[in-house]
């Protein structure tokens, strides 16, 4: 799933984006490749995906095409066309090809290829419609756009842009995202894009908040808000006011959970709650926050050595009256991969078995605790000791109930 756990989708960037061979059956093709590709996409990765397509080389169509697509959403389409100037075999389709024609000054010959194009019914009515008018915008400047594309793929969503007649990425793929990040957008759509993506570890913490901070709201609602509570914490802690912290610190943890965005919080501002005195209620929560930061053990040995200190160092009690946190003591306490992956292991499938663990996990967050202990402890042996120690805590201190 794709709004798993902040542990889990860490983990998973690290397997998409881990240098690996091919599998030993894989038979030349890259099909592994496209799939980590495709997954990328789908999370809104798409940085990532277009490192990892710069890495690969997209001279192949397969790899071209999702170079093209992924070039377009992040703007640097530029040297996709430079590209296929000299290598028009890899084009996806005609419409990319006269786009590209466009974009490297060939105009004429765009004009030639897309009546040749047409002549031969190698582009859609909307692609041609909406290549008649990035050709030549002065003849329909006035004229309304006669089709509607309701499920636009990255050519058709730039193009549609270009002639000046934006698609909202609300309804649109996750990757569509990236194109509201732009300093021309308008700042509650780039705040929403930036959540959006963020939800899935698809936008560091830091470009989330420096968005948060970077205007006054000048409206109230949802997600202004959001901005104004996180605005006001910023501003205590830029105080260094013991008493406006504590005050602020509630509205704006609460405001995160409703957006499912406390990792980036704590990963923002985890550092900066290290000074909060422990026995207080506004202290209590920094520590559960601090928790959820990549400094899980040092806030874990300043504070009560209670169970979730325990998870954070690694040796939770044994026993707990909690069904939950009894799973979780099992997966630190002697429980074992099970042996239908025992036997992968074996094999070196390793690979395969983060995944299925993975999986295991996504099940034991919703309620499945045999599923749950087993996913941590199969972590636990195979080496990911901070995977299931973050994913432990996340699952006691964000109370999903996938």
């Amino acid at each position: 799933p794709e709004e798993s756990l902040p542990a889990i989708q860490a983990l998973m960037y690290t397997l998409l984006l881990a240098e690996a061979n091919p599998p030993k059956d894989a038979q030349g093709n890259d099909k592994l490749l496209l799939a980590r590709i495709d997954k990328l996409v789908a999370l809104g990765a798409i940085e990532q995906a277009y490192a990892l397509l710069e890495r690969a080389a997209p001279d192949r169509a397969d790899l071209f095409q999702r170079w093209f697509d992924v070039s377009l959403l992040i703007g640097q389409e530029q040297r996709a066309c430079e590209v296929l100037r000299a290598s028009a075999h890899l084009a996806p389709n005609y419409a990319a090809r006269v786009f590209c024609q466009a974009r490297n000054g060939d105009w004429n010959d765009a004009v030639i290829t897309l009546n040749s194009a047409n002549l031969l019914n190698l582009v859609s009515e909307p692609e041609d419609q909406l290549l008649i008018r990035f050709l030549d915008p002065d003849l329909f400047a006035e004229e309304p756009l006669l089709i509607t594309v309701t499920d636009p793929d990255p050519l058709q969503f730039r193009l549609m842009e270009a002639i000046g007649e934006p698609y909202p990425t609300r309804s649109l793929p996750r990757g569509f995202a990236h194109a509201d990040l732009r300093d021309n957008i308008g700042w509650k759509t780039q705040l929403e894009a930036a959540e959006r993506l963020a939800r899935v570890g698809a936008l560091p913490a830091n470009r989330l908040f420096g968005l948060y901070l970077d205007k006054k709201p000048a409206a109230s609602g949802a997600i202004w808000d959001r901005v104004a509570a996180v605005q006001k914490f910023d501003a205590a802690l830029a105080s260094e006011d013991a008493n406006e912290i504590a005050t602020t610190l509630p509205a704006a943890w609460s405001s995160m959970k409703d957006a499912r965005l406390e990792v980036s919080f704590a990963q923002y501002y985890g550092q900066a709650l290290k000074g909060m005195p422990v026995k207080s209620v506004a202290g209590t929560l920094a520590r559960e926050i601090r928790l959820l930061s990549p400094d899980y053990e040092v806030a874990a040995r300043q504070g009560p050595q209670d169970f979730l200190a325990g998870v954070a160092t690694g040796q939770p009690p044994r026993k707990s009256p909690n069904p939950t946190r009894q799973a979780i003591a099992d997966a630190f306490h002697g429980a074992g991969v099970p042996q239908v992956w025992s036997n992968r292991l074996a094999r070196g499938q390793l690979g395969e078995v983060v995944l299925l663990a993975m999986n295991s996990f996504q099940l034991g967050a919703a309620g499945d605790l045999p599923a749950l202990k087993n996913a941590l402890a199969t972590f636990r042996a195979i080496g990911l000791e901070d995977t299931a120690r973050q994913a432990a805590l996340q699952v006691l201190l964000l109370e999903r109930g996938y």
